[in-house]
């Protein structure tokens, strides 16, 4: 459980960060400080679920060091919004996000190292879609809300993290889509049943849910959140994103528990 916990809080957490570049600057400082506490949190929160490595890992040691400076560069980022050194918050954060990068790397070949492990390369796609589809709902949900406290700003604004929420729906229905595909080719239980026959189970229900609610949801509900945007109608778009988050969630901590228990990255 403690690996579920910490894949889930260090992807949404990064995912917070990084759509942070996303957003212009004149949506005030009091988002952009509430948003990068809330990932700091998130980070801090993972860092303390961290699965115990053995000792002679040096590849998670690389990882674990990349998200401690992930996590110190954001929370510095947060000390100081709306005080000095206004030019380097954004390398603060472009550090967080190359930082994060490199973690979720080394997360990806790690899974692929343990027995039976998944293929690297679908891991890390995995683990970098579910960073931007988990990133870009959250922060669209409180950009959303953000317009009840400044509701003068440009809708346009709302509109381009929907759009990037948008596409990362769909970039990671692809990586899914490749994931089952793939084991579906080659995934074979110890009992010696094939992909096929685990998700006609009562095991593969959580498959099943994984990809009603983390996949089709989201596609649903960006989409009309998307058209409520054109219209400029922000109260009904904020509403549909808090449903939207919340099957973004359910999808992205089903997606973590299968790749631990069945090492398949979807």
């Amino acid at each position: 459980m403690s690996s579920v916990l910490f894949l889930f809080l260090s992807h949404l957490g990064l995912g917070v960060a990084g759509t942070l570049l996303l957003v212009p600057a004149v949506v005030g400082v009091k988002f952009f400080r509430f948003n990068a506490g809330l990932g700091s949190v998130l980070l801090l929160i993972a860092l303390a679920f961290r699965p115990v490595a053995a000792p002679s890992s040096s590849l998670a040691t690389v990882g674990l060091v990349a998200l401690v400076l992930a996590t110190g560069a954001l929370l510095f980022y947060w000390a100081t919004i709306g005080r000095t050194l206004i030019r380097l918050r954004p390398v603060l954060l472009w550090i967080t996000v190359a930082g994060g990068g490199v973690a979720l790397v080394a997360q990806a070949v790690g899974m692929s190292a343990i027995e039976m492990g998944p293929s690297a390369f679908l891991t890390a796609a995995s683990f970098f879609s579910s960073v931007a589809l988990l990133g870009s709902a959250c922060t669209a949900m409180i950009l959303g809300h953000w317009y009840l406290v400044l509701p003068s700003m440009d809708v346009s604004f709302l509109q381009s993290i929907v759009k990037f929420h948008i596409v990362s729906t769909l970039v990671r229905t692809v990586v899914v889509g490749v994931s089952i595909g793939v084991a579906l080719a080659s995934w074979e239980s110890p009992s010696g049943a094939g992909y096929d026959r685990y998700i006609l189970s009562i095991d593969g229900v959580f498959l099943w849910q994984r990809v009603l609610f983390g996949l089709g949801a989201p596609a649903l509900l960006s989409y009309l959140t998307w058209e409520t945007a054109k219209i400029r109608s922000t109260q009904s778009a904020t509403g549909i994103l808090y449903v939207d988050i919340f099957a973004v969630i359910v999808g992205e901590m089903l997606a973590k528990y299968l790749l631990v228990a069945t090492r398949v990255p979807v």
